[in-house]
């Protein structure tokens, strides 16, 4: 039995060994997790297919941010190499199975506890996976594949129900608690606890806009950068705090305009979030909403003008964010 260093046995080192494929059946799964294994493969120069099932969606939902990071790591991140269906027939499946095949043919299998989720496979949760045959694991698949659809055809939506992450977070709080205690909660007009949220200044602590750092980063000819690159500058109590992931692990940020951007901690102490697969996206992003044109330079004037010099983000959990800079109300 496996209990330690699941995400290099199960997910990384079969690959080593010319193994192609990768099917995956997990009850629960998100598209950070997606991106950091694919990411992970990448780096190493290697490129199986990976093709997942998601199994409880049908029963749970999804919340929005995961069901368009999903899309936007199948169709943009890494179109080719990666297929994402949601179960949408037959009993909702509980199941955590990861079958690797070679030349086509089943080779090694896995089944146990683990979702495909950075909480499960990051050592956050103690989890047991097994060898277990791998013809048997291939049929398992091929029978759920049959009632599945992908998570980008135009008809996904209307099987599998897409929750605003707001709500999708208030749905599981709730299950968290008995039926008799949620309806004397409501009764008595209580309030459920919120998200937790934290506000990010885009300014320095001179309440000045930096010229080749943050939103500017890439403001440097001289490098050669590709002007938009840009990150997010977080505070040291929030960077030393555990509201954001761990260095080295991926995180879906849904933006207030429903906009996905998977990103990661970067720099020393994991002091600033940028979007790894391409880091001129969050500077592409502040620009198109302020209006700049692509590559102009961000100014503090830029900020006020449009009426904030910081975003709030609010933790869906621990691998999905809500990041809102929509403009002041009456704007």
């Amino acid at each position: 039995m496996l209990t330690d260093k699941l995400f290099e046995s199960i997910l990384i080192e079969p690959a080593k060994l010319e193994r192609d494929e990768l099917f995956i059946v997990s009850g629960y799964a998100t598209s950070a997790m997606a991106f950091h294994h694919l990411d992970r493969l990448r780096s190493m120069s290697l490129k199986p297919c990976v093709k997942l099932i998601i199994g409880m969606c049908s029963q749970d939902g999804l919340p929005l941010s995961n069901h368009r990071g999903f899309q936007k790591v199948v169709d943009e991140d890494f179109k080719g190499q990666i297929e994402c269906n949601y179960l949408v027939e037959g009993a909702p499946v509980h199941s955590k199975v990861y079958l690797w095949l070679k030349e086509g043919k089943p080779d090694l299998a896995f089944l146990g506890s683990a979702n495909y989720t950075q909480n499960a496979f990051g050592g956050n949760l103690s989890e047991a996976m097994e060898q277990c045959d791998p013809s048997e694991a291939f049929a398992y698949y091929k029978k759920l594949s049959s009632h599945s659809i992908y998570c980008t055809h135009e008809d996904a939506e209307h099987f599998v129900t897409i929750y605003s992450d707001n709500y999708f977070a208030r749905l599981k709080r709730e299950r968290k608690y008995a039926d008799e205690v949620l309806k004397r909660k409501r009764s008595k007009g209580e309030p459920i606890i919120g998200q937790p949220k934290i506000s990010v200044s885009l300014l320095d602590n001179d309440g000045d806009l930096p010229q080749r750092s943050g939103l500017n980063w890439g403001q440097r000819p001289e490098e050669h950068r590709e002007p938009n690159q840009a990150y997010i500058r977080l505070p040291a109590p929030v960077y030393k705090s555990d509201f954001f992931p761990p260095i080295g692990s991926h995180f879906t940020v849904l933006t207030n305009d429903g906009k996905v951007l998977i990103c990661s901690r970067a720099q020393q102490n994991g002091k600033a979030i940028h979007t790894p697969h391409n880091n001129s996206l969050i500077g592409e992003y502040f620009r198109g909403i302020l209006g700049i044109a692509s590559g102009d330079r961000v100014t503090k004037k830029d900020l006020k003008d449009y009426g904030r010099t910081g975003v709030d983000f609010y933790k869906i959990d621990s691998e999905t964010y809500h990041m809102d800079f929509s403009p002041p109300r009456g704007r």
